[in-house]
């Protein structure tokens, strides 16, 4: 099997290509149904067409790359190209560019095997055949799921594997990097801290100095990037989640200005928190959807089952 992935630009000689009566016919009426046509379709619309002659005009359509092939449930749908997305499998028979079109589609967040099985209506042992054709010629590849370990979802070759995919900078081959989390959260308090004590001699009011000791996100961003403690490129948006941390914990607070970009400050509270407060469920910031079955419960609290073993 060879797929070779052919430029848009060469959908334009196809359209100066003169095509007979009937293929001509079956290409208007793709046009006219955008979703895919069936062979029912065909056959309404040309009820003197023998099967013959329509299974030689959609092969040569096929073939040409005109149309991408589906199923949908037991019915097998031609689909006429996008010529801005002009793409075909040549020598691929027609279920694997049915594989490879329903894990096109999916993007790199990329498609359980289930899911492509049930799209492409295709048996295990078939689809696994196909599958592995497909990552031994390097067009797709398959990818570990920090959601599912023993899983693998598939993906174009080429693309990069989206966060949710690889759970981002907090993730080292499906494994959680605690202790560089919590580096992290350290460094980002230790920074916030310094801001607020540089402010304890701070002459122009209260207010004033309440506002000194907020720094931004970006702000926290450079610090911890000049630092090069992270062996990984890390965004603002990766910084404002080990923040966030830290909110929960009690030790910083948020102030969203009014361009909407986040300020922080570390906090020291007036009084002792209560035992109630200091527990787990005192801070959880998804309290309110706890209950005694689903993901959020107390039976799989993590935070809960080491505050019980202190």
């Amino acid at each position: 099997m060879d797929l070779n992935l052919e430029h848009a630009d060469k959908q334009s000689s196809r359209e100066s290509e003169q095509h007979d009566p009937i293929t001509q016919k079956i290409i208007n009426l793709a046009q006219l149904k955008p979703k895919g046509i069936s062979d029912k379709d065909i056959s309404i619309e040309m009820p003197d067409l023998q099967p013959i002659q329509k299974a030689q005009a959609i092969n040569k359509l096929l073939a040409q790359g005109f149309f991408d092939l589906f199923k949908q449930g037991e019915t097998l749908l031609y689909k006429l190209k996008d010529p801005s997305k002009a793409r075909t499998a040549k020598g691929a028979d027609n279920e694997e560019k049915i594989v490879y079109t329903i894990i096109e589609d999916a993007g790199n967040k990329g498609i359980w095997i289930r899911d492509i099985r049930f799209k492409s209506n295709l048996m295990p042992t078939q689809l696994n055949k196909i599958l592995k054709s497909l990552e031994t010629k390097k067009f797709i590849k398959a990818v570990k799921s920090v959601a599912a370990s023993k899983k693998k979802v598939y993906m174009l070759y080429n693309l990069e594997p989206d966060r949710s995919v690889t759970g981002g900078a907090w993730y080292q081959d499906q494994d959680f990097e605690a202790e560089f989390v919590d580096v992290l959260n350290q460094q980002c308090y230790r920074f916030l801290e310094q801001k607020r004590d540089s402010t304890k001699d701070y002459l122009n009011g209260p207010i004033a100095e309440k506002n000194a000791t907020f720094a931004s996100s970006k702000e926290v961003w450079k610090f911890i990037s000049d630092l090069g403690i992270s062996k990984v490129k890390l965004s603002i948006e990766d910084l404002e989640m080990i923040l966030n941390t830290l909110i929960y914990d009690g030790k910083v607070e948020k102030m969203i200005s009014s361009d909407g970009s986040n300020f922080y400050r570390a906090i020291r509270p007036l009084l002792d928190s209560s035992g109630l407060v200091k527990s787990p469920c005192g801070i959880c910031p998804v309290r309110k959807n706890c209950c005694d079955f689903g993901d959020v419960t107390p039976i799989k609290c993590q935070y809960i089952t080491e505050w019980l073993d202190l």
